[in-house]
């Protein structure tokens, strides 16, 4: 049987990463070939470190959104893929990859993915994760400033040069795109199980 495309998307700090690692962990990673979208950040060398940190990296541009459409169609027709490996402290692809085998389930992660038609086509299922912006907020802060080596006064910057603005404009109005919309991100456990049963109900059918 042909794989089946879950897409969970939602604004920065939403808990999207923790649902798609709580679905990993309920169904088995041995089933699901994951792919997060923030990975295919454009490379961009020919610019200077500073040049780089002035990209806009919450609007859809900034993404090579080509090539991770066709990586998931080389994976639905049976073929492993290399994805890219993401340095975001210097904001550059390193010289890594990422092997990942095709798998029954494909979970793709991400704050854009359903504000790309072509890339929004390929979803079988689509869940929007609706957390409240104070969360939000202070969640991308933590992450940030502990895992990115931000300061604390760079990071509101951006939030509100960009990440709040591309939310307005291209994040929020995904969420009419969404099958199924879950409040509260990672912590709800009674949506995360209803999603993992759904996988493992497909997985018994293939």
């Amino acid at each position: 049987m042909r794989p089946v495309i879950f897409g969970v998307a939602g604004g920065t700090g939403s808990g999207k990463t923790t649902i798609a690692r709580r679905i990993l962990q309920c169904v088995g990673q041995e089933h699901i070939a994951y792919i997060p979208h923030d990975a295919y950040y454009k490379h961009q060398p020919h610019l200077s470190l500073e040049e780089r940190r002035k990209t806009n990296y919450d609007h859809p541009d900034s993404l090579e959104t080509s090539l991770i459409i066709r990586q998931l169609k080389q994976l639905v027709a049976g073929q492993a893929v290399a994805i890219p490996v993401y340095d975001f402290t210097i904001h550059l692809r390193t010289q890594q990859t990422l092997h990942v085998e095709p798998a029954p389930i494909i979970l793709v992660e991400g704050i854009l993915i359903f504000a790309e038609p072509d890339l929004r086509r390929l979803f079988d299922v689509k869940i929007f994760v609706d957390t409240d912006a104070d969360i939000r907020l202070i969640r991308r802060l933590q992450r940030d400033i502990n895992e990115r080596g931000r300061t604390f006064e760079s990071v509101i910057q951006q939030y509100l040069a960009t990440v709040r603005p591309m939310h307005m404009e291209f994040v929020e109005p995904s969420k009419r795109f969404a099958d199924v919309i879950i409040p509260e991100g990672g912590h709800n456990e009674v949506a995360i199980e209803m999603v993992a049963a759904r996988i493992r109900g497909l997985l018994e059918q293939q």
